[in-house]
């Protein structure tokens, strides 16, 4: 598991990275600070599974959410 925090657009996010969680998926989480909505949840919080690899095909959980967020 990796942890990680970022900045983004003035944002405070902790991100959780967990490579093949259960075996089976890579999982990322975002928190944002004060739970403030983010492009990707209303909430400030969200959990997603991905396919194992695609977040290191983007060089890592911090590429990988930076981009998610911009897209």
């Amino acid at each position: 598991m990796e942890q990680h925090n970022i900045t983004w657009r003035g944002i405070e996010i902790a991100i959780t990275f967990t490579p093949e969680k259960f075996g089976m998926a890579d999982h990322v989480e975002l928190r944002s600070a004060g739970k403030v909505a983010l492009p990707v949840t209303e909430t400030g919080y969200r959990s997603h599974f991905l396919p194992v690899g695609i977040v290191a095909e983007h060089g890592g959980a911090v590429p990988f959410v930076s981009a998610w967020l911009e897209h």
